[in-house]
Order: C-alpha cells, then structure tokens, then sequence
C-alpha cells in the first residue's frame, strides 16, 4: 500500500499540459502501483486507464524502454491507443496499435521503434511464441480488464514472460471487478505475478465527487400462452430424455430445469462409462448431448424471443443435414413434438414482451424525461438483430456486436465498432443495442438509461454494464425478467455475487496488507523472482531495443531532468516528481491471432533411437522448433517457448504441424481427430501423411491422449489397421503421448536430437501435393450437401462419373451404398434448385 503523501507532487514527465484532470485519487493510484507489481481496482468509468498512463509516463522517463499496454478486444485497444497519443508528449508514431489485423512482418519492424505498444493480448502470445518479439526492454506492462487473467488466457502466458524476460518489469492490473470472490482475486494476482493491491470504491471521499447515485429497477414480464406451449412441449421432450438417462443411471433427477451444474455431474458420470468402454456411456452422452440442444431452444423461446428461437431451430436443421451430423442433431430435429413447437413458432406473428417492454422504456427515457442515449444489452446475436430492427421503426437505432460471423449474421470489423460508438458520442443515434462486446471497459458515452435485456448470470459482467452510465448524472439501470424462467435463476445469482463482491471489496481495503503478505509467499511469485528478475533498475538497466531507451529521461524524450526526490532510494520514482499543477482532463471467439487459427519405430539412425543428449546440458546450443500457426489452439508452442534450450518459430506449413529438423516433420492428432478418420469418413490424415513423406525423409504422427483404445466404440482391428497404414504404407513413425505436455517433451528431445547430436539444419519445405483427377472427383461429390468422402466414393463407384450423380434421382441415389432418403433428397435438392445469391 502506498504510504506516501500525494500533496507533494511535482511535474508530471511526458503528460501534455491541459490533456488531463487532476484527480487525488488517480495520482494516489498511480504512485502506488509505481512501487511495486499492483492491481488496481477502481469502479467502472473513473479513470483506471489514466492511472496507468501517468506509471508508463514516469517509467519511460525514469526507466526508459517501452511500455506495452494490453486490453481483451480491439475497440479497446484502438481506444486506449488514441488516449495516449493524445494525453502523452510522445510523438504518435512511436504509440502503435499490435492487433491481429496487422501483419506478423510489419509487428516485427513496429515492435523495433515503438515506445508505447497497445495490443491484444493473443497477439502478442502469438508474436512471443514466434520468437518475433522480446520483452526485455519492456519497463511497463499493463494488463486491462485483468479479471481474465484465469485459465488459459493469454494474459498469463505473457506475464509469466514478461517476468522472467524484462530487464527491468513492472505490472499493472486494472479492472472494476478482479474476480467473485477472494480466492479469485488472489489467483489473478498470483497469475499476473501481483504483490500490491489498491482498491478504491464510491464510498472512499476522494472518489465520491466523481461519481453519481445509479438506481436499478427489475421489471416483471409474463410469457403469453402460446409461448408457454412451445416451452412446455420442449420441456416435456428434455423429461423423457433425462428419464432415459436417469435409467442408463447417470443421474436421480428428471424435471427439464435443473441447474446446470447437476448437467456437469450427469457429464463426468458418461464420461466415466466411456472411459470404461461401456455402451451406456456412448447412448448417455448422446441423449445428454440432445438434452443441453433442447435447454437452450428453452432459453431462447422464453427469455429472447420466438423469433430467436426460430433462428436457432433453422441453424438446427442444417446442421442435422450435413454428413458430419450427430444421432443427437437428427433425433432432435425429427422429433414430432419439437416439429409442433416450430410449427407454432412459425405462426406465432409477435416477437417476445420483452420487445414491447423495452419499446415504452426507451420511450419514457428519449421522449417523456428528454434523455439523448440508450444502451440495451443482450446476450444473443439473434436478439440483438431483431431488436435493432424492431425499435428501429420508433428510434435511431444501430448495432453494436463482435467482429466474428455467425450462422445468418456477419460481425464488425474494428473500423465499423469506432465509427459507430463515434457516432453515438457525437448523437447522430439514440439507441445502441450491443452483445457483450462493449461490456468492458469501452470508452461509451454516458447513457440515460442502461437497459438489460436479461440479467447476466455473473456479477462481473453486471458490474461491468451498469458501469456504463451514473458518470456525470445520477444514472437509471432497467432488468427486465421473464417470469418463472432462468432469467430469475440468473438475475437472484447475479444479484448475490455482486453483494459479496462489493463486500469484499470494501473488505479488501482492510485486508490487503494480510493479501499481500499472502502473495508474497506463493509459489508463483516466487518463481517470478527465482527468473531473475531485478526490481532495482534505472535507464542503464532497461532494455535498448527501443532505440532510445537509455536516453529517454533526456530532453529528447521530452522529459525533464529528474531533481532531488524524483527516485526513491530504491530506484523507484518518487511522488515529488510525479505530479504537477494541471487543474484540466480528458481521459468494451473472440480470438485475435495473427489470422489464421505410434510405433516405437526407426531405423539404426532414426528419430525414435536413443537421443544420447545429457540431462542438465545447460549453455548449450539453442534447438528450433518451426510450429504451425493453426497448432497455437495447444499449449504445446507456448510450452516450448518458455524453455531454456528452446527457440519456436511460426509459420504456415504447408506439409506437417512441426518442423524439427531437415528431414523430420511431425503431424500431430489427438484421440479424437484419429478416432474422427476411422468413423467420420474424414481422411486428410492420410492425405496429410502422404504429403509429409513425399517431402522429409523421416515423418512422424504423434496421437495424442488417452483412451485411443476406448474412448468411442470403434473396433480394436480398425485402429491397429490405421496404424498399420501409417507405418508400412506411408513409411512413418507412429508415436503416442498421454497429453500436450508429453507431446512438448517429445519433440524437444526429438529437435536435441535431430539439431545438438546430430548437427542437422532447420529446414521447411515441401507442398501440398495437387489432387489426382480421381480426387478432385471425390472432392467435388463429397461436397454436394456435404455427404462426405466416403459417400463421395460409394456414388462415384454406382455412377462412375460426377456428372452421373448429378444428374441420378433419388431412388437412383438410394440404390449407391450407404445413401438413405435423406441424403438422396438432400443431394437433389442442392444440384436441382434455382440459385438465388
């Protein structure tokens, strides 16, 4: 915690006069978290992104090096990016903006001569795993919306990074809401390497004056008949259903509402069967499988709209008639109950209460009480579409949702989220209807009214939405609850989570030093130092790959020369020379890439023999491990790029997923993805080995995971068929691995191997080989309808040419092996229908 006393500040360095208002509680902020590893937490529109732009102002004077700024969506990133060119005496083309829509390349160049990057967090992941960046020279490093910092999220990745990288690291964390409870908030801390915890709320006096009273209303809405048929005739199918599973003994209860987490018993139970081969497990997970299809058909009939509804049962139907479609998906859709709920829906000519609810709200806010902005908030895509239109017809009204498409409705790009939150801050529209993409931290401009179209199930997402308004004005928060739904389910839970965690908040104040003497005792924090990292440093310590780091507390930085007081005795600024005399201010997948997404055999000299390379060989020369971008879904590159001995580079291979040497290529599968080749009739495994024999001497395919043996009813015979194929057919060492942690050793020790002991090359080559004549036939058929491979196959053999089968009726279709009236009807009708793009 900060004991030193903000009243004795001097100039701020790098801050533009006039560019920001002086806030005691924000300099308070700002020289805490310059002390030591902080996280700040501070209520929603006051200010979090000026604390940290007032540390990486004094640490780029100070410390020199770059600061790198990361925030969870691009709109935030655009918009962070924009603050700093304007609030800092930084010339702007040393401020760069890293998102995935910048090519690897050019963030290579940028990275060399920027100062400032404000990036998402997966590309930087990506460009730390490609070997295209280094950390080192990083004195600050800002982690936004730090509540993700959970799992598998790029943050932790890049933290533990920066820790054991930086010459000279610093963490700051912000974010309104770091977690539910305490034992979350502490695993942020431990995973972002966080020692210090700053905690401000409405209540702290400093705070106070720059917020305002937000009162939040609960409206009831009834569900019309009709729409209670439709819920009760699904509801009645998800009763047989878990009748049905409650006979196969994978759970004791049958009613169609229990919580989900009694679903995630039911699942560990199937799951615990298949494990032992057992053929109830295979039918348990496919009625389990229908069961959660059939609860969210629910969820959109009663708490969206039936419109919603509509839409999802459509994408249903599609799905149950493609060639990859699960018992589930056709059961589903065949079933006779579900075909009258949809034939209900499709005469039902209105939408949802909800829909008129909102209609009157938004029009006692704009017209009756002369408010200017509305933001409604829902969870669904295909709500937030028919909203749009529907209240379009009363008000101006835009979009607001992600950059991803989905099925009938296409996404964003970052351009189009600016212009249009643009245009909402300058009224050119009154109402923004967004999913929850401007959840957090986006700049949106005070609102009269922030309406939920349903309540979140978690109170850091509600946090987070009524953060949008209560600014400069007492501000208005409407729920709206479908009765005797999950909305009441979602609203009691959301409603109690946000009671503790303001709380604990509160309580955190009391309690941090007891946190933090906690954090000062984990194991991660303590491997963070075991890195090596040093928290005394100056501008000879800094890194120099910005260019001009070590000099960036001189006049050409723009700073000023520090006086007496300006550093502490360890180093660290201090609060004389951080802020000055200013009274003026200014100051929410999706996965941002870089775009793209076991025989123990061998000859006398192959892969698979012995390594021969010392255990604890440390100071050797470094191995390189050439990854392919579409394998950055694993832990595998992250995993071999934080080891000692290990360099990765990413490319887009075109033959194999890993590059280990000059003649050896691996072609990674997990259980499932074999398992898919041997059921799923998908057979680019093959292709795929083909390709990596024709081009590296020694092909390897790891199979990844347990169970291969047991984990689908598949025959014992047909798998050791397909390993035998691999082998002997396609010359290739066949290994298997229990998990990716396993699969990371391997291919270290097969790189050792390949590169230290045998002084062999990294060298990628190699192409795709172009398709024979016969499987561009196959190709073209098995993509009519999406039949598939096989199918592909058994029509070519009835028809003996594409043309043949285009031309064939049904009951000719029906006459090729493995080819029902489904796939017969489906075939006709995607070759005989008009075209209309």
């Amino acid at each position: 915690m900060a004991t030193q006393d903000a009243e004795a500040l001097g100039e701020w360095p790098l801050v533009r006069e006039g560019a920001l208002e002086r806030r005691e509680y924000q300099v308070r902020l700002a020289a805490a978290a310059l002390e030591e590893h902080t996280l700040v937490c501070l209520p929603t529109g006051l200010g979090k992104t000026t604390v940290s732009l007032l540390v990486t102002a004094r640490r780029l004077h100070d410390a020199g090096g770059k600061s790198l700024l990361l925030a969870p969506t691009k709109p935030l990133v655009t918009q962070h990016a924009a603050f700093y060119r304007e609030a800092l005496d930084v010339p702007e083309e040393e401020v760069v903006v890293f998102t995935g829509e910048v090519r690897p390349e050019d963030r290579a160049d940028h990275w060399a001569d920027a100062r400032i990057v404000v990036a998402t967090p997966q590309v930087v992941e990506n460009d730390l795993v490609g070997s295209r960046i280094s950390l080192s020279a990083v004195t600050h490093c800002t982690f936004d919306e730090c509540h993700r910092a959970t799992g598998d999220y790029a943050y932790n990745y890049i933290a533990e990074r920066y820790h054991a990288d930086a010459d000279c690291p610093l963490v700051t964390g912000m974010s309104a809401s770091p977690g539910d409870d305490e034992e979350a908030i502490l695993g942020v801390c431990e995973n972002l390497g966080i020692r210090n915890v700053e905690v401000m709320t409405e209540a702290d006096a400093d705070v106070a004056e720059y917020t305002h009273e937000t009162s939040v209303e609960w409206e009831h809405v009834e569900l019309p008949e009709t729409v209670e048929e439709i819920r009760g005739a699904l509801n009645e199918i998800i009763r047989e259903r878990m009748t049905h599973l409650k006979k196969l003994g994978v759970t004791g209860k049958t009613q169609p509402d229990v919580a989900e987490r009694e679903i995630q018993k039911i699942q560990g139970r199937v799951r615990e069967l298949m494990d032992n081969d057992q053929s109830e497990g295979y039918e348990a997970m496919s009625l389990l499988a229908e069961v959660r299809k059939l609860r969210t058909a629910v969820t959109y009939v009663e708490t969206q709209s039936v419109e919603s509804f509509r839409r999802y049962m459509d994408r249903q139907k599609e799905a149950a008639r493609s060639s990859g479609a699960s018992k589930a998906d056709q059961r589903m859709v065949t079933e006779p109950k579900v075909r009258e709920a949809v034939r209900k829906a499709e005469e039902y000519d209105d939408l949802h209460p909800k829909f008129r609810r909102t209609r009157m709200l938004l029009a006692e806010t704009l017209g009756i009480q002369g408010g200017e902005r509305v933001i409604v908030f829902t969870e669904s895509r295909d709500t937030a579409e028919t909203l749009t239109e529907f209240l379009g017809e009363h008000f101006a009204t835009e979009k607001f949702v992600g950059q991803s498409d989905t099925d009938g409705s296409d996404g964003m790009t970052q351009t189009e989220q600016g212009e249009t939150l643009e245009r909402f801050r300058n009224g050119e529209f009154e109402v923004l209807v967004s999913t929850s993409v401007a959840e957090e931290g986006l700049d949106v401009p005070e609102v009269d009214l922030v309406l939920f179209y349903e309540p979140v199930p978690t109170a850091i997402r509600s946090i987070q939405r009524k953060g949008r308004t209560g600014r400069q004005t007492e501000g208005q928060v409407t729920v709206l609850l479908a009765e005797d739904t999950r909305d009441e389910a979602y609203f009691w839970k959301a409603r109690q989570d946000e009671k503790r965690m303001e709380q604990q908040l509160r309580g955190l104040k009391d309690v941090a030093g007891a946190i933090e003497s906690e954090l000062g005792t984990q194991a991660s924090v303590e491997a963070f130092e075991d890195a090596g990292e040093s928290r005394d440093c100056d501008e000879s310590e800094a890194g120099s790959d910005s260019g001009d780091g070590a000099e960036s507390g001189g006049a050409d930085s723009g700073g000023t020369e520090a006086g007496p007081g300006a550093t502490g005795d360890d180093g660290q600024a201090g609060l004389e020379a951080f802020a000055g005399g200013s009274d003026d201010a200014s100051e929410p997948q999706t996965s941002d890439g870089d775009g793209d997404a076991d025989s123990e055999q061998g000859g006398e000299d192959g892969v698979v023999a012995e390594a021969g390379i010392d255990e604890g060989d440390e100071g050797g020369e470094r191995v390189e491990v050439v990854v392919d971008q579409r394998e950055l879904d694993s832990a595998i590159a992250r995993d071999l790029s934080k080891r000692d001995g290990v360099e990765t580079r990413l490319e887009t291979l075109e033959v194999g997923d890993y590059v280990l040497s000059d003649r050896v290529v691996v072609e990674r599968k997990t259980v499932a993805d074999f398992l898919d080749t041997l059921t799923g009739g998908d057979r680019s495994m093959f292709e795929q080995v083909g390709d990596a024999g024709r081009h590296y001497a020694r092909p390897v395919v790891v199979v990844e995971g347990e169970g291969l043996f047991g984990q689908r009813n598949v025959h014992p015979k047909a798998i050791h068929g397909a390993l035998a194929s691999l082998a002997v057919d396609f010359g290739a060492s066949v290994m298997r691995t229990a998990d990716e942690d396993e699969t990371a050793d391997l291919l270290e020790m097969i790189a050792e191997r390949e590169q230290a002991a045998g002084d062999r090359e990294v060298s990628v080559h190699g192409e795709k080989q172009s398709k024979t004549l016969a499987e561009q036939q196959e190709y073209v058929v098995a993509s009519i309808a999406e039949v598939g491979p096989v199918t592909a196959r058994s029509l070519l053999a009835e028809f003996g040419s594409v043309e043949a089968v285009m031309t064939a009726d049904e009951e000719q279709l029906q006459e090729a092996e493995g080819v029902g009236e489904v796939t017969a009807e489906r075939i006709r009708e995607v070759t005989a229908s008009s075209y209309d793009g």
